[in-house]
């Protein structure tokens, strides 16, 4: 059994700081970490491994420091690493992201199971698992909890808001995982073969993508700053008149006052 694990390297959000000058991130002295609900997708594609024999592909997009959490992967279990990366990705948002995992993933050969973290943290906005799956026209099942194999089946167990989901589907099939144990600490061992392993670094020549589906080309949203939002301290007023409809009067007299609703 194959499975390939998507993983990015973030910032660490708990010291992220935004310019008052420029409003964007300030990214310089903040530590960069491997994105937590990566950690959980490979967690559960280490734990398929020892349950019942898998090859486990760590493929990682970024800039060459990227393979810092490339050799990470390596040093917990998985089997091989691959770094995407090409100035030709730059900018990319979430459709040219997508895309071009895709276009690595076809390259490496479709495997049985592609498992991607629910969300990345530094953006929140879990498209890019769905999207690969789009890609490459495969099935797929969105906030794991709990990934099983039985036969040729993947057995997900998924968040649904207040109540969960079992859901199967045939392989290959893509899987965005929301929660699983903790991310296992490497042996002594596993961080020598992974400071030993070789990490080849793939550029958009090498798979061969059409640069106008990558990176800024390719990407059809862009952020144009970020900001961090003016609180406005807001005094309410509590009516607590011993008749309800006195009080409701008072309540609705006030809003009109205000302005916010009209007679």
């Amino acid at each position: 059994m194959n499975i390939i694990v998507c993983v990015k390297q973030v910032p660490d959000t708990a010291e992220m700081r935004i310019d008052p000058v420029t409003n964007n991130l300030v990214r310089d002295g903040v530590t960069n970490i491997m994105n937590p609900y990566d950690q959980y997708a490979l967690e559960t594609a280490l734990e398929l491994k020892d349950n019942m024999g898998a090859h486990v592909t760590v493929l990682t997009m970024g800039p060459p420091q990227a393979e810092v959490i490339s050799r990470d992967c390596l040093a917990v279990g998985a089997d091989e690493a691959k770094l995407i990366t090409d100035r030709a990705f730059g900018g990319a948002d979430t459709l040219a992201t997508s895309a071009a995992l895709a276009y690595s993933i076809k390259d490496l050969g479709i495997p049985d199971l592609i498992l991607c973290g629910r969300q990345a943290i530094d953006g929140d906005t879990a498209q890019v698992g769905p999207e690969i799956a789009e890609h490459l026209d495969l099935p797929q099942v969105t906030g794991a909890l709990k990934v099983q194999i039985k036969d040729d089946e993947v057995i997900v167990d998924r968040d649904n808001e207040n109540t969960s989901q079992t859901l199967a589907m045939k392989m290959p099939c893509v899987v965005t995982v929301m929660r699983s144990p903790d991310l296992r600490f490497a042996s002594i061992r596993g961080k020598m073969k992974a400071r030993k392993a070789e990490i080849p670094h793939l550029s958009a020549d090498d798979l061969h993508i059409d640069h106008d589906v990558i990176g800024k080309a390719g990407s059809p949203t862009q952020v144009m700053r970020s900001f961090t939002p003016k609180v406005v301290q807001v005094h309410g007023e509590i009516f607590t008149d011993e008749d309800p409809q006195v009080a409701v009067d008072k309540l609705v007299a006030k809003l009109i006052e205000d302005k916010i609703i009209t007679k």
